[in-house]
């Protein structure tokens, strides 16, 4: 059943606690990304101009929950807001509490009021339903759209949220559960899957989950060389998950069972060390050479890798093909995110260094929709329950 939004809720008049997810990189005290901040305006604008005062609350880092810690402090957020919205933004440095309270019930209708950073609270972490029902307190209205923290049962995404009577979802979370729940569970066929990144151990679960959905899966990444080893082919010096071989084997197997062709990289870019490489070679074939590495899919894979995605009507891509960061490993992610954009296919991507090398290409328009949570993404992709939309009301209740 969906679940209640914001569009559902009569705001006019109501004090809204949104919980969003503002947990932006912050150096020397200033915002050097705040996509999550854009990300949000929707809902927050929707609310304000329904003529709701607008309660925000985040967290920011990992303060360890022992009080204010200047490092990890909102005001960064709070000056971005101002540049935004003007001085309707109002701050506390209090989250709950006479002055907390005061504050929210002082707000006009059309500002904001920013909370201080919910993790300086033991409470947030713990779920603790005392400080939930003290941030209760601040507001009439429940709305999540911090889809980024839906995978964790804290104290406001999940305690707070069950005391009020129709606690909902904002735009942003609206929009990451129509892809993962609606699009993916009954996607357009061929359903191709990308999976990449460092772990084997990462991915087991959404390999697991995807097996009686997906109808193929393209491996690359660090995750690649487990596989192809329990193939017995070489893999030099490659970096393996020697506690997860097994693993790997007996997921192979059931996809061979299940006849869902488990594709690996037939060449690969590889070098002689990590850090400082002095020689880069491309594999004539899957055998990487003894003191060589595999850092990138090679251009044979990448050809291939292609053909399945132009071939693909949906398409779910978590994890980069290589060691994007660096210009000599990315061309693997980087070939990857250009056929997507290219492509007429729906494209999902799956938080995270995926959606970081999308953005890197300048070709984050060109993708049907980049999930705003990583870790968030991979239990939802794994089948798991979220709390934080659990707990959600539904329509029709």
């Amino acid at each position: 059943m969906a679940r209640l939004t914001i569009r559902d809720l009569s705001l006019s008049g109501k004090r809204v606690f949104i919980r969003v997810d503002f947990n932006v990189p912050v150096k020397n005290g200033k915002i050097s990304d705040d996509g999550r901040i854009l990300a949000a305006l929707s809902t927050i604008r929707h609310a304000v101009e329904q003529g709701a005062a607008v309660i925000l609350a985040s967290h920011l880092g990992r303060p360890g929950g022992s009080g204010f810690q200047e490092e990890y402090s909102m005001m960064p957020v709070f000056h971005r807001l101002r540049e935004i919205f003007g001085d309707t933004v109002e701050y506390s440095r209090d989250l709950i509490g006479e002055t907390a309270e005061t504050a929210s019930r002082q707000l006009k209708s059309g500002h904001i009021l920013l909370l201080e950073n919910l993790r300086f609270h033991p409470g947030e972490k713990k779920d603790d339903k005392t400080f939930a029902a003290a941030l209760k307190k601040l507001a009439d209205l429940y709305v999540n759209d911090a889809f980024g923290t839906c995978h964790r049962a804290h104290a406001s995404v999940h305690a707070l949220p069950a005391l009020f009577e129709t606690p909902a979802a904002g735009f942003l979370v609206e929009k990451e559960i129509h892809y993962f729940d609606d699009i993916l569970k009954n996607p357009v066929r061929p359903y191709v899957v990308i999976l990449g990144g460092a772990k084997v151990s990462d991915k087991i679960p959404v390999i697991r989950h995807l097996m009686g959905n997906v109808d193929r899966i393209l491996i690359g990444g660090a995750m690649a060389y487990s596989f192809l080893k329990m193939k017995g082919i070489a893999v030099g010096n490659s970096r393996i998950e020697e506690d997860r071989l097994e693993l790997a084997a007996e997921l192979m197997k059931q996809a061979a069972e299940r006849n869902i062709p488990m594709e690996l990289p037939i060449d690969h870019v590889a070098a002689d060390s990590f850090g400082n490489p002095k020689d880069i070679i491309i594999t004539e074939g899957e055998e990487i050479p003894d003191g060589y590495m595999g850092l990138d899919i090679g251009p044979e894979t990448i050809v291939r890798y292609r053909e399945f995605l132009e071939q693909a009507k949906t398409v779910l891509w978590n994890g980069p093909m290589g060691v994007f960061e660096d210009e000599r490993f990315a061309v693997g992610t980087l070939s990857v995110a250009e056929t997507l954009a290219e492509s007429d296919a729906v494209s999902i991507i799956g938080g995270g260094d995926s959606a970081a090398a999308v953005r890197k290409a300048g070709l984050q328009d060109k993708i049907t929709h980049i999930s705003t949570g990583g870790g968030a993404s991979l239990s939802y992709m794994s089948g798991e329950k979220l709390p934080g939309i659990e707990i959600l009301a539904e329509k029709g209740e």
